[in-house]
């Protein structure tokens, strides 16, 4: 057994804390703001994994490079003979001191724990809250011989920190989620729309949905669903979809909804097919025309996998009957998905339009941004909506471990230079070489796996999660084992 294997048996988690991830567990954990330990290269089985039924890792023993002040307390144990670290410096660079200054103290300690094994690298922490700030800070690393940079935090820095590590051919691993930051030789580690929306793709082609739209913003997050949104479908073999965007106003919400939904032809269709019954038959709801699919309740039976809910009931019991219906059952939009982006009240103005264009489910899978599993309880009126955001429960282990060496929970932002750090080490002997960078197989991580692409892009194994009809979230397919059992 080599590289990441553990210093001592692990202890077993609590059975507590192995409990199905898809019932009763808090779906609000998704680190979205700019923004990974142990990491396991894909199919090898001598690297250790923190996920649901593993085990946490002892506390890390003291050492030389680990400054006091953020080192954990003594720890009454065995130290182990000292190995010599392999392979060279691992640069960090992150805000430890400033407004920032306590976040980046804990994604230190989780660097700090990814690299406490014998032989790991050395890690060369620095500031870029400093007066020079992060180009200065990459500066120093690249003047210190670092073989790898990990960090820094925010889209700006890495901006800044860039085209000095570029121009020494030394790899960055970013913390941010801005996927404009990504190029050749600079990745970014945070959970992006990018790979929420191609999570989302994927599940929804092998629930049958071929047709995608999108309704969105215009901002940047709009922007990159839209762009997440073109290369999913291109990368799954889907037509390419239809994406309209609105100016956050109810009307524009309103009119984008129905030029995209085709709302008048569908309608004229509808008006023809009411003159085509019976004399004197007048379609209502629950008397549909023939054939057709109900516009109040159009549910035809249980679907498996789908809450019986619908998007038609705006702010109300899903399924319910609105106060006024359509004088026939519109035909359905021409798509079979739609990809929303909104949150808030514009959220509730999408909801409305949704509504009143008769764009529902079954006859259409809504999706959305992870950002959605912070208010999911509120979401009641789009049951069975789906969006794709890392599994809590894979995070378990390595929460345990943080807490055993630091007696204090980690900030969510830590899993990436906990990530990071793990492949990092893993590499060290190596080198960073691209090719090792991105291998196809990826590497599992605290949030699921992922894999580096040779674009600076990153693509993620992420969990579905489905709206309930009461509000609040489960996960209807746990996140992939690996990233081509997704189709990536």
């Amino acid at each position: 057994m080599t590289g990441l294997q553990p210093l001592r048996q692990w202890a077993r988690l609590d059975a507590r804390r192995q409990r199905d991830p898809g019932h009763g567990v808090a779906v609000g954990l998704l680190r979205w703001p700019l923004l990974a330990s142990t990491l396991l290269v894909t199919g090898c089985a001598n690297l250790p994994f923190f996920g649901p039924g593993s085990a946490a890792p002892p506390p890390p023993a003291p050492q030389a490079t680990v400054q006091s002040d953020l080192a954990p307390g003594p720890i009454n144990e065995p130290v182990a003979p000292v190995v010599p670290p392999s392979g060279p410096k691992v640069g960090l660079l992150l805000p430890l001191s400033g407004p920032n200054g306590s976040l980046g103290e804990s994604m230190l300690r989780a660097a700090r724990l990814a690299l406490n094994t014998p032989g790991a690298p050395l890690l060369d922490p620095h500031d870029t809250a400093g007066p020079e700030g992060a180009a200065h800070a990459a500066t120093l690393a690249v003047q210190s011989h670092d073989g790898i940079i990990l960090g820094p935090l925010t889209s700006a820095d890495t901006a800044g920190v860039a085209p000095i590590a570029q121009s020494a051919n030394v790899p960055v691993l970013a913390f941010t989620s801005d996927v404009a930051q990504a190029r050749p030789g600079v990745w970014v580690m945070g959970v992006t729309p990018e790979q929420q929306v191609r999570r989302l793709v994927f599940a929804a082609k092998a629930d049958g949905r071929t047709r995608l739209a999108a309704l969105l913003p215009a901002s940047a997050l709009g922007q990159a669903l839209a762009d997440g949104l073109t290369h999913a479908c291109a990368d799954a073999g889907l037509p390419p979809p239809t994406i309209l965007t609105h100016a956050g106003t109810a009307d524009s919400i309103d009119a984008t909804m129905k030029q995209l939904s085709d709302f008048t032809t569908r309608q004229a269709a509808a008006a023809q097919q009411a003159g085509a019954a019976a004399p004197g038959a007048v379609p209502v709801p629950g008397n549909p025309a023939p054939g057709a699919v109900s516009a109040v309740n159009p549910d035809p039976g249980p679907v498996p996998g789908q809450a019986p809910a619908a998007v038609a009931a705006a702010g109300g019991t899903p399924g319910s009957a609105p106060a006024s219906a359509p004088p026939a059952p519109l035909p359905p939009p021409p798509f079979d998905a739609l990809l929303l982006g909104d949150t808030g009240l514009q959220l509730a103005e999408v909801i409305t339009a949704l509504h009143n264009s008769s764009v529902m489910a079954p006859q259409v899978r809504i999706l959305g941004p992870g950002l959605w599993g912070a208010f999911a309880s509120k979401l009641h009126a789009l049951a069975g909506a789906w969006y794709a955001a890392p599994d809590p429960s894979n995070r378990l282990g390595f929460v345990e471990a943080y807490q055993a060496a630091y007696h204090q929970s980690p900030k969510l932002l830590a899993d990436y230079p906990y990530d990071a750090a793990a492949m990092a080490r893993s590499l060290a002997s190596r080198g960073y070489d691209t090719a090792d960078l991105t291998r196809t197989d990826g590497f599992a991580g605290v949030d699921g796996v992922f894999a580096l692409q040779p674009d600076g892009h990153v693509h993620r194994s992420l969990a579905i999660f489905q709206v309930l009809p009461g509000g609040g979230a489960s996960i209807v397919q746990h996140a992939p084992a690996s990233l081509s059992d997704m189709g990536s």
